[in-house]
């Protein structure tokens, strides 16, 4: 591929998929099968597209049941979630964040992610740059929540409606 940049484009620590990438005069663009279109491939949508195969091919979620890209308000200010997974109700279920391979995962992030979760109350929030994952279980009768070790698949995920 030309103008592919193989160290900020590197092998993730996720699964290898055929990536459908296309290059229109010097613009790289992918493939999102979730939004049925060719976007802008930057670092964080290449951990993005990569992570999201993950939770479908090997994790069992839905495609359909996953947005990226989804916008919040909270009175005049418009966030967006870089993706959310939802149940069968339409219910969101997680949170997840992406941030480009060379960005190190740390509490801001985590502050990032949870001013979202104030709006969705979902029950898992999952942070990822492709090469380290974090994903935690939300514990809202202590007001907290708890890192688990590996991401949960749908089956995990009670109740059993994803």
């Amino acid at each position: 591929m030309n103008n592919f940049d193989k160290q900020t484009f590197c092998r993730l620590n996720l699964p290898a998929f055929d990536i459908k990438i296309r290059n229109i005069s010097g613009q790289m663009s992918v493939l999102d099968p979730l939004r049925c279109k060719y976007v802008s491939l930057t670092p964080e949508e290449w951990v993005r597209q990569h992570f999201i195969h993950f939770l479908v091919h090997y994790k069992g979620f839905s495609p359909t049941l996953i947005g990226n890209e989804v916008e919040l308000s909270s009175g005049d200010k418009k966030m967006r979630c870089d993706s959310v997974v939802y149940d069968r109700s339409l219910r969101p279920r997680i949170i997840i964040e992406y941030k480009k391979p060379s960005i190190k995962i740390t509490q801001k992030v985590f502050d990032q992610i949870s001013v979202y979760n104030h709006l969705l109350h979902v029950d898992y929030l999952i942070v990822s740059n492709g090469m380290t994952h974090y994903c935690c279980r939300m514990d809202y009768a202590s007001r907290g929540y708890v890192f688990i070790h590996d991401i949960p698949s749908a089956s995990e995920i009670t109740p059993l409606d994803i």
